[in-house]
């Protein structure tokens, strides 16, 4: 039998981050028992993605120190070049009555719950006053720090699943001109080098705490966290499209299934997806 303190059938996991792992472990549950530790790989939602479909258990974890092919929301690339940032994948497996318990987007409150953690893991491992930007960012100030990409599947061949894949940037990089502007990283913050190691495994923990959560139906508690986390939300001006043309109007909250309530004049508009900008 492993002891208790040692993550069973991982490859490739460096020391520094076995020996953090083992400080978190009584934290994470099922969370990352079996760790694959890439060089670099497309994306680690898809190598998570194929693992789930034949069978990996549900904690089982990718991380990449590079991607070629990694993505964002919306199919967006997201920049992950080596050396430079976190890449990871965790498989999960809820029921559908554990995850959702009435409320149809078991995705969004996987995605808020998410933020949550690593928001919460940042300001534990950095000190940085970490911020959440609905649906799936984690802010430093207007600069963003990391970003969050739940996505579901499974078919006849194998139990449903969802892949949270998450990417922080710990270094600063030669960021494209389009995201200059908008990125920062945990060494610009800080100006200090960034412990990975110690930074993955808060994450790992703080995951499998607000996931347990979810499990447990302790769905306010999320929701009451996640607007701590999110102080900048109430009043923002934000827009859409929609069929009808560009909508405005002003952020409110968000509601128990994790959708976005905005104010357009008189009514309240619920955003459950789709693409934002604030303003």
């Amino acid at each position: 039998m492993n002891p208790p303190d040692e993550r069973r059938d991982s490859i490739g996991v460096p020391a520094d981050v076995r020996r953090e792992l083992r400080r978190v472990a009584q934290r994470l549950g099922p969370i990352g028992h079996s760790i694959h530790w890439l060089g670099t790989t497309g994306s680690t939602n898809d190598v998570a993605s194929r693992l789930a479909e034949i069978g990996a258990a549900e904690g089982a974890t990718v991380v990449a120190e590079a991607q070629t092919a990694g993505r964002g929301r919306h199919g967006r690339a997201w920049f992950s070049p080596a050396g430079a940032g976190l890449y990871a994948s965790v498989i999960l497996r809820p029921s559908k009555e554990a995850c959702a318990a009435g409320r149809e987007n078991p995705i969004a409150l996987l995605t808020l719950a998410a933020g949550v953690a690593i928001a919460d893991a940042v300001r534990i491992a950095t000190g940085l006053p970490a911020e959440i930007k609905w649906p799936n960012d984690v802010m430093i100030g207007r600069r963003k720090l990391a970003g969050i990409l739940a996505e579901s599947a499974g078919h006849a061949s194998a139990a449903p699943f969802i892949v949270l894949g998450f990417g922080v940037n710990l270094q600063e990089a030669a960021y494209p001109v389009e995201l200059a502007a908008r990125a920062t990283s945990i060494e610009a913050e800080t100006n200090r080098p960034a412990d990975r190691a110690q930074i993955f495994a808060e994450i790992l923990a703080c995951v499998a705490e607000r996931y347990a959560a979810l499990r447990a139906e302790k769905f306010d508690a999320n929701l009451s966290d996640w607007r701590r986390l999110a102080p900048s939300l109430r009043s923002a001006l934000i827009e859409w499209d929609s069929p009808a043309g560009v909508v405005r109007g002003r952020a409110e909250d968000i509601d128990g299934g994790g959708a976005l309530l905005v104010r357009v004049g008189d009514r309240i508009e619920r955003l459950i997806a789709g693409e934002i900008r604030w303003i």
